[in-house]
């Protein structure tokens, strides 16, 4: 993908997160805002994400558009687990299983940063190398990002992927 494309590619991503932040607090049936914040739930739910796109911060003649497709178990105190199912910046398929936390005490839960610590898989034969202290293909990972929750359901989130790149992403909340 060229520069021009990838610049393009991000500057959509980022109109539609920064387009959600105009977004209208929750109402109540009655047309009150809802007392209960954006980022709250009574109980645990599941929540599905997906990831189109990822920048990456080098011009790597070997990279491939990278896809990423996770489901994670979200607690009613922000702490969760999860496992997502992925295609490297190399072609390869990969896996991560998490935990992590979602933290959304701002701007009524809709604004929240996010971090997850676990085992990722599939860096293999001559990529081996691209990920630090792997072993037969595993190695240990952490992510950090900061999202935008655009409705009770659906939010959007960047995750920093170490000094690799940018994995830009939507998610949705079974609840």
């Amino acid at each position: 993908m060229g520069l021009a494309a990838r610049i393009s590619a991000l500057a959509s991503c980022l109109l539609v997160w920064v387009g959600a932040a105009a977004q209208t607090v929750p109402q109540a049936p009655g047309g009150e805002p809802s007392a209960e914040p954006f980022g709250t739930a009574a109980k645990p739910f599941w929540r599905l994400a997906l990831s189109p796109y990822t920048l990456h911060f080098s011009n790597d003649s070997h990279h491939r558009s990278v896809y990423m497709v996770g489901a994670e178990r979200q607690r009613p105190d922000g702490y969760l687990l999860g496992a997502a199912y992925f295609r490297n910046s190399f072609g390869e398929p990969g896996a991560y299983a998490f935990v992590g936390q979602r933290i959304d005490h701002w701007h009524g839960g809709r604004l929240y940063l996010y971090w997850s610590a676990g085992v990722l898989y599939g860096y293999k034969g001559e990529y081996a190398h691209k990920v630090p202290l792997n072993v037969h293909g595993f190695s240990p990972a952490a992510l950090g990002g900061i999202g935008w929750q655009l409705t009770r359901e659906l939010s959007t989130q960047v995750n920093l992927l170490g000094t690799s790149g940018l994995m830009f992403q939507l998610s949705v909340d079974l609840r």
